[in-house]
């Protein structure tokens, strides 16, 4: 393009790339040409497709073994995080999820080391789960519902042990059956095995 008019863009553009020492401009032009050929590397996008492909089959095989490890106790159904995640989904179908949010919040009470922040969240969780009338109400008996309020007055780590205990034992001999012969569970069950004989098959 060529421009004889004053103030024409193109003649300032064009001077302006002249400003520019010519190595500078040689370089530029070779990172270009190698982006270029890197991008158009058709074993590099293989290899790119081919890692991914991988990745994803392992997350798959992980995932799938998982869910069949739930039925296998209520303890490896607690260890794995996605497992808690599908039983708290089942507990909202029955009204009852406030079970599993005491447990959780029990555990993550037992790891606070501040003792200022212990007797605050004691309370806390006392007045959401366990009180007479809580918004929250687990169902736990009298008895353990006041010897953990009596624990409230010393608040430890242990203080909520007795009735995260007994909440644990309701869930895993009432509800946790209940999920494993949910629809949603056998959905589950059938894809983690579907997936499982298809890698057997391919193998």
């Amino acid at each position: 393009m060529s421009c004889w008019m004053p103030g024409c863009p193109a003649l300032s553009m064009c001077r302006g790339l002249a400003t520019f020492p010519i190595t500078c401009l040689e370089r530029a032009k070779d990172l270009k040409t190698r982006l270029g050929i890197l991008l158009h590397k058709p074993e590099l996008g293989h290899r790119m497709r081919t890692s991914g492909k991988l990745q994803l089959g392992s997350r798959q095989r992980d995932s799938s073994q998982e869910v069949l490890e739930w039925r296998e106790s209520f303890d490896q159904l607690l260890k794995s995080k996605s497992g808690v995640t599908a039983f708290h989904t089942f507990l909202k179908t029955e009204f009852s999820e406030e079970n599993l949010d005491f447990w959780l919040a029990c555990e993550d009470f037992k790891k606070t080391r501040s003792k200022n922040k212990l007797a605050s969240k004691a309370n806390r969780i006392y007045e959401e789960f366990v009180q007479s009338e809580a918004p929250r109400e687990v169902n736990i008996d009298h008895e353990t519902r006041e010897i953990t309020r009596k624990n409230l007055s010393g608040a430890t780590s242990t203080c909520f042990n007795e009735a995260q205990a007994k909440t644990r034992t309701l869930m895993e001999k009432d509800s946790y059956p209940r999920f494993l012969k949910s629809a949603s569970y056998q959905d589950m069950t059938k894809q983690a095995t579907s997936r499982g004989i298809s890698k057997r098959s391919h193998t």
